[in-house]
Formats: structure tokens, sequence, C-alpha cells
């Protein structure tokens, strides 16, 4: 059996938790071979045990150098790159502008939407090159929150809207020569998004929240609770030839919010 990605060969940017490290599984089970970049060392070490033929290089998103060094080494192994995706975010748990001290404000801006839009930014500019040589594909993380208030706080929500921005407008840019798409989750069971350091919230975890299953349910038209293995299926899809006339286009995988 054929798998969706044979032959392909992927990038994924946080990818050692959550949807990142599930969008690894699937690709490399659908056939591609799979690279990673990931800040974190524990889950850097992880993900290279639990995936020997994951190519996983260490550094950060926001940073072109660490970004263009992850790409290089993808293609000094693979022989070039086919696909982008990008997983990297951090969570704001539902902080309006009334609960950001003035004094916060500019460092909570500059940190969230440097993890949330400039990581996107960035490594999409450090993979341009190969993508553009293969005809290649990126596939941008943005979220529910992209589309709906309540979902997150200010900057979390800002922040996400700006990388619909950046699908549609990079797709526009780029093409022919390269699609960009985006998936918008919903609220997923098991993810480690972590909170900003500059609002003293890098020790929070929203995975853990009481009762989350519960209330992910409830919130959802079809009463699921989406985890990462759930998305990583919408990913492997916008990256696959068979999407290959689809560009500027964001799949929801939200358990149906938007018809509530």
């Amino acid at each position: 059996m054929m798998g969706w990605l044979d032959g392909k060969r992927a990038l994924v940017v946080g990818a050692g938790s959550g949807i990142g490290r599930a969008v690894v599984t699937e690709f490399s089970r659908e056939g591609a071979r799979v690279a990673a970049l990931e800040v974190s060392r524990d889950k850097a070490d992880q993900l290279a045990a639990e995936a020997p033929d994951c190519l996983v290089s260490r550094g950060d998103a926001t940073s072109m150098a660490d970004s263009r060094a992850a790409v290089a080494a993808v293609t000094g192994a693979f022989g070039g790159l086919d696909v982008l995706v990008n997983c990297v975010g951090i969570f704001d748990f539902y902080r309006g502008l009334s609960d950001i001290d003035d004094d916060q404000l500019d460092a909570a801006f500059d940190e969230i939407f440097a993890v949330n839009v400039k990581s996107h930014l960035v490594s999409v500019r450090a993979a341009l090159p190969e993508l553009r040589k293969s005809g290649g594909s990126v596939v941008l993380t943005v979220s529910t929150s992209g589309f709906y208030p309540g979902r997150g706080g200010i900057l979390y929500v800002a922040s996400k809207f700006a990388v619909r921005g950046c699908v549609i407008s990079l797709a526009h840019e780029l093409a022919p020569d390269v699609r960009v798409n985006g998936v918008a989750p919903g609220g997923t069971l098991g993810t480690e998004l972590t909170g900003p350091r500059s609002l003293g919230m890098s020790d929070q975890v929203l995975g853990s929240a009481p009762g989350r299953e519960q209330e992910l349910r409830d919130r959802t038209p079809l009463r699921v609770a989406l985890t990462g293995a759930d998305h990583a299926g919408s990913y492997m899809f916008l990256a696959s030839d068979r999407a290959r006339g689809i560009t500027g286009t964001i799949v929801h995988s939200d358990g149906g919010i938007g018809v509530k």
C-alpha cells in the first residue's frame, strides 16, 4: 500500500509534543521522510529516542540561524525539502487586555507574537529556496482562536488572526511555486502549550487543566475531545499531492464549533 506522502521530505517545526509530535508520526506512517526542529532539549531527546528515523535538530524557531541550520540538515540528509509544517505556539490563558499590567504589555506582546507569528515567517523564509526548487508546500498552524473570540486572551487571539494573514498572504506571494495552507485546530487533549514567561505563565500547561476533556466535549457540536492525532490528518492531506489544487485555505479541525 502506498502512503499519501510517499517520497516527500518534510520538516516539522515544534515537533516535540502535542500536534507537532502527532504530525511526525502521521507523516512517517504515510511514507514521508521526516525531520524536526524542537527548542526543548528534553523533548528533542525524547523524540529522537521514540522516532529514530526522524532527523531531530534542536533550536529556536524564531531564530533564522537555527531554522536555516535545520533546513540544511534536512537537505543534507534527504537531498531536498518538499513540505514545511510549523506547529510552534504559546498560550496566554485567557488574559484580557485589562488583565495585563502596563509594564507587562510590551514584553508580553513581543514574546507571544515572536513565538506565534514570527516563528512561522522565519521557518518559511529559511525553507523557501528549497521549497521553490521542489515545488513544495507549507502548512501553518492557525487555531479556532483565530476565528472566534473567547478561545484565548487578547494577545493569543490576535496572534492567531495574524497567522491567518500569513497563510493567505504567503499563498498569494508564493504561487505558483509553493502552496501555503493552514490548519485551525480546536481545543486539544494532551496539549503541552505553556504560557509566556513575560506574564509569569511559563510553568502553566493548558492540557493539564482539570475537567478539560468534558469541557472540550461540551463546547463542540460534535461532542468530541480531539487529540493531536485527530488533527494530524488535516496536515497530512494538505501536504499531499491530493491537495495540489489547494492554496490559501485553512482546514477547521475543531469539532464543528463554527456551526454552534
